[in-house]
This record gives C-alpha cells, sequence and structure tokens, in this order.
C-alpha cells in the first residue's frame, strides 16, 4: 500500500504560515507591537491548554501535521500560530467605540473565519477530524476565547480604557 503524499496538506499548512507572517507585518503598527505580542502570548496559553484538551479527550484529532509529529498530539501551526495571529488582528482593530451590536458582528466574523476554514480542513483535508466534535463547537470555543483574550487585554492595558465598556 502507497503512503499518502500529503500535498495539499503540506500546501496549506506552509502558505498559513507565510500568509499569517505577512499579515502580522503588514498589519501590525509598529507602536502596537506590545498589544499584539499579549494577545498573541494569551491565546497561546488557552489554545495551548484547551487544544489538549479536547485532543486528549479524543474530541478532535489531527491526522496530518507537519511540525512536532511525535511530541504533541494538536495541531502546531494553527493552534500556537494562526490562531493566535488572528486573536491579535481581532484585539487591535476591535471596534471599541462602536454599538454592541457590531461588537457582536465583530465578534461572530472573526469566530466565523475560523470556524469556515476550519469546516473545509475537516471535509476536504487530513488537517483534522472531528470525532466527537462539529463545527459549532469550534465557532463557539472561538468566540468564548476571543472575549477571553478582550478582557485580558483590557484589563492590562486598563489606563487605556479606563471608562470604556468591553
Amino acid at each position: 500500500m502507497r503512503k499518502k503524499s500529503h500535498t495539499l496538506e503540506k500546501t496549506i499548512e506552509i502558505s498559513s504560515w507565510v500568509v499569517t507572517i505577512i499579515l502580522l507585518i503588514k498589519f501590525v503598527p509598529r507602536n502596537r507591537i506590545r498589544e499584539a505580542h499579549l494577545t498573541f502570548s494569551f491565546k497561546q496559553i488557552i489554545t495551548w491548554l484547551f487544544g489538549l484538551l479536547v485532543v486528549e479527550k479524543k474530541l478532535i484529532s489531527y491526522p496530518y501535521r507537519l511540525f512536532f509529529k511525535k511530541s504533541n498530539k494538536s495541531s502546531f501551526t494553527f493552534e500556537y500560530f494562526v490562531y493566535p495571529a488572528l486573536c491579535s488582528f481581532f484585539n487591535l482593530y476591535y471596534p471599541h467605540n462602536k454599538a454592541i451590536f457590531i461588537k457582536l458582528l465583530y465578534y461572530s466574523f472573526y469566530s466565523s473565519i475560523i470556524t469556515v476554514f476550519e469546516a473545509y480542513a475537516f471535509k476536504y483535508t487530513d488537517l483534522i477530524k472531528y470525532n466527537r466534535w462539529t463545527w459549532y463547537w469550534s465557532f463557539l470555543t472561538i468566540w468564548l476565547t476571543n472575549y477571553l483574550s478582550r478582557i485580558y487585554y483590557i484589563w492590562f492595558f486598563k489606563d487605556k480604557f479606563d471608562n470604556q465598556k468591553l
């Protein structure tokens, strides 16, 4: 039996790294690198804990991983790089002076983008497999972790947000 080459999976992972790096360089203003780094690191902590939990409970599996195949069962590319980078953008460009409806749309937009790409990866690749998981659990957990990162971001930069609401 011939081993599958996983060309599509390799292309997606490498492209994810390249595109994410380019986006970080282009859209993180120099004067806000500290803010981006804070939310990136905070999201990494959350995704590391939660990602390991769902993999160890066999809710999700990652049949093909480009990095750390023997040391970690979760997806290094997405759990530790892409999601945290997107969370940095989420916080940097958050519409804090807008109406609650706009803020809810913003949360839903970011959660939806990631969920749609994950659903595509689930359906057409070996990057992720849902064992006892569905797309709406992904949407909810991404939404929740973005909310937690927003709370942490506001707490950490409280001087900047003294009289503003979440």
